[in-house]
């Protein structure tokens, strides 16, 4: 099974892959990783800041690895926020069996309450060079998510009140699907 976590900035995907990992022991990957390797390996132009160019950029790849991984029955988590909402265009009906997907937000007025909390849990996984998050464009970034998964269908945890890392795991490994075997 392949399990995909995307969502706005800064909202705690990582953290949220890093849980589910050590609670069910499902390994995951972070897309920033893959990102950087093509980045730091020369085959891009484009910058950590280059957003929606790096959705473009990487999906097609990133598709490839979940076909892989589906082809081997093997399983495979991928958070970041380079999974576009509209993911299951890119696949055929019995490859979308095969994939379940999470999305995680922060409403508006979470961020504009706790932005120093959020800024300040940036590092919790990864560490973040020249980081200077914009609350505004995370409000909008999770705004465009939210709706983008409205849409599509595909389920949105939105951190409206306080960011319980194991609630929020409980809830996105239900929506995923998985659980101790």
């Amino acid at each position: 099974m392949v399990y995909l976590i995307g969502g706005s900035s800064h909202c705690g995907k990582t953290l949220l892959a890093q849980r589910i990992t050590e609670r069910f022991h499902v390994p995951y990957t972070s897309i920033d990783h893959v990102k950087m390797g093509f980045i730091r390996g020369g085959y891009t132009t484009l910058t950590p800041e280059d957003d929606d160019e790096l959705r473009e950029f990487l999906w097609p790849f990133l598709v490839g690895m979940i076909r892989t991984a589906i082809e081997n029955e093997q399983t495979l988590l991928l958070e970041g926020c380079y999974v576009p909402a509209h993911w299951r265009d890119s696949f055929t009906e019995a490859e979308n069996a095969q994939i379940r997907a999470v999305f995680l937000t922060m409403s508006a007025d979470y961020l504009r309450k706790n932005f120093d909390l959020v800024r300040a849990h940036a590092d919790a996984i990864e560490t973040r060079l020249d980081d200077h998050p914009d609350p505004e464009r995370l409000i909008r970034c999770s705004e465009w998510f939210r709706e983008q998964c409205h849409e599509d269908g595909t389920p949105c945890i939105d951190v409206t009140e306080r960011f319980d890392l194991d609630e929020i795991a409980e809830q996105a490994a239900a929506l995923l699907g998985i659980s101790n075997k």
